[in-house]
């Protein structure tokens, strides 16, 4: 089933991931795998940092573009899961380039969840995704976000 929330606000996009991260489910067969596309621009960075600030993740999120990957270790033994992976495939030239992030051991993980920028980039090497979320940002300046 899809589903669209329109968020107008910074503090809107943050109660929206932290319902998203209530509601998700880990998968019990491998990494819960949620891939994000989007334009430049239209809130993936920023909805993956309050993801992480919904997991309590304390240091500073910011976009991997340049260095590919980050990985965030959880501290908490209460979360659903071990470490939130940022992925950001916009500068990877097709899917075999994830070979070189670790991409098929951290998918084997239960204890990740991985969360990958710009997927349509990197399709051909991706898994059926827990959920896919596309962001898209209106004349308005409020952003769209549709769960698929």
């Amino acid at each position: 089933m899809k589903k669209e929330v329109v968020v107008r606000t910074l503090p809107e996009l943050e109660a929206e991931a932290a319902r998203f991260m209530r509601e998700l489910v880990p998968s019990d067969f491998g990494a819960t795998f949620v891939p994000l596309s989007g334009e430049p621009g239209a809130g993936k960075t920023a909805f993956v940092k309050a993801v992480a600030h919904a997991l309590g993740i304390d240091e500073t999120v910011t976009s991997p573009t340049f260095v590919l990957e980050k990985i965030y270790q959880l501290g908490s033994s209460t979360s659903k899961f071990k470490r939130l992976v940022h992925i950001d495939a916009y500068r990877l030239e097709s899917g075999r380039d994830l070979a070189s992030l670790g991409f098929d051991e951290l998918m084997q993980d239960v204890g990740n969840l991985v969360m990958l920028e710009w997927p349509e980039r990197v399709a051909s090497a991706l898994p059926v995704p827990a959920h896919e979320l596309a962001f898209v940002v209106e004349s308005s300046g409020s952003r769209t976000i549709s769960y698929g």
